[in-house]
């Protein structure tokens, strides 16, 4: 593909990438969007369901121009990305800029967590999407968040057999964030749940280890009244809510707050000209992204008016996600889940014990390689946020994996 230049170009093709490029392309403006996947949709709307088939209406009837298996891995000069796609590689250029990258999901180590069919909770609904034959086989869901409940009952509908829900955050929280949450998520909630009749949601819950030979056999679970018990299973589907996929947006020298990228209130970042919206600036839901890519969309466009009026529905759905992040925050006792000989980064196999010698990041990456790996810190980072306290100091080209060829350009 030859370089290109557009008005504003939109990283990422989820619910709130296809909200931005909507919104953008409605302005008049020339408006890319890139994503490494073959369809939009995110992981969220993946394969293009009803869900998302009015907003690829939207983007084609206005022209925005779709650019698949494009991944970003740096940012060579101003207003400029370096794309890799399927068959080569491009410079695209932006007037304005709008970071849709979503979030990934938090896994935390504990004995046996790198056993084989012992994977995150999304990314076994992702492979159950792209075809996995699960049904039939006996899954553990565990960990924390109401995605937790999404995944099961997408299992359960596919024939798996669900075992059970573990969730870590205590029956009190949980039901109060239901309660609290208004009567439409309250029906969903209920819709959820009618799905995963004769499914036990134990809450209190969380996995202290996996067991098996070659792959995965059984999970012992813990309560918080210390009881605990193994339960066999051919899959352990386990995440301990997101995190925001913040890299790109790091080498671009956004500002970053606590929950992801800091914006203002037409959703722009420190960098002039660049935007974020949906889970990058903080996880949310649904709703939250698509409105927050609707302000980004128009603000990037040029018609801030429209963006305004977007400000009070955005506001209620942050209330929403300020009482998921109560919720649903991760208990103390999970800091005692890797034991010394516990891998925390599996790419370069640093254990617990050799973590804990180090006093941050920086001196973990240079002693014991932690973070070097394939994944970049992208599975170890958030385990040592949650269990040390460290936070990524510095993201360096190329943010996600290039072929040498194309970083040599």
């Amino acid at each position: 593909m030859a370089d290109r230049d557009f008005d504003v170009v939109v990283v990422g093709a989820g619910p709130a990438g296809l909200a931005a490029a909507c919104r953008a392309a409605e302005c008049g403006r020339s408006v890319a969007m890139l994503d490494d996947n073959p369809r939009p949709g995110g992981q969220i709307w993946r394969n293009v369901p009803k869900e998302a088939a009015a907003w690829v209406r939207i983007a084609e009837r206005h022209g925005v121009e779709w650019i698949a298996g494009a991944r970003v891995f740096d940012v060579p000069e101003q207003h400029r990305l370096a794309v890799e796609m399927f068959d080569g590689e491009c410079r695209i250029g932006y007037r304005s800029l709008v970071l849709a990258t979503g979030a990934r999901e938090r896994f935390l180590p504990f004995p046996g967590w790198t056993l084989p069919n012992a994977m995150g909770a999304g990314g076994l609904q992702a492979l159950a999407k792209a075809g996995m034959p699960l049904a039939g086989k006996r899954v553990i869901v565990a960990g924390s968040g109401p995605l937790l409940l999404a995944v099961a009952r997408y299992l359960k509908k596919h024939g798996v057999d669900v075992r059970l829900i573990a969730e870590q955050a205590p029956q009190a929280a949980v039901v109060r964030f239901v309660l609290s949450a208004g009567l439409r998520k309250l029906a969903q909630a209920l819709t959820l749940r009618a799905g995963l009749v004769g499914v036990p949601y134990i809450t209190n819950c969380w996995p202290v280890s996996a067991q098996g030979r070659e792959k995965l056999e059984s999970v012992t679970l813990r309560r918080a009244d210390g009881r605990t018990w193994t339960e066999p299973c051919d899959y352990l589907a386990c995440g301990f809510g997101l995190i925001p996929n913040v890299e790109l947006a790091a080498l671009l020298g956004c500002r970053l707050s606590r929950t992801g990228v800091e914006v203002d209130g037409a959703q722009q970042t420190s960098v002039e000209n660049v935007y974020a919206a949906g889970e990058i600036t903080g996880i949310g839901g649904l709703e939250l992204s698509l409105v927050e890519g609707e302000i980004a969309g128009y603000a990037a466009g040029g018609n801030p008016d429209r963006a305004a009026a977007l400000f009070r529905a955005r506001a209620s759905h942050r209330r929403f996600a300020d009482g998921l992040e109560r919720a649903f925050a991760l208990r103390s006792e999970l800091r005692e889940l890797p034991k010394a000989e516990t891998l925390v980064c599996r790419c370069e196999d640093v254990t617990m014990e050799r973590a804990r010698a180090c006093s941050n990041w920086r001196e973990a990456k240079l002693h014991t390689r932690c973070g070097m790996g394939p994944c970049q810190g992208r599975i170890c980072g958030g385990a040592v946020e949650f269990l040390l306290g460290w936070r990524p100091e510095s993201v360096r080209p190329p943010v996600l994996p290039a072929r040498v060829g194309s970083m040599s350009r």
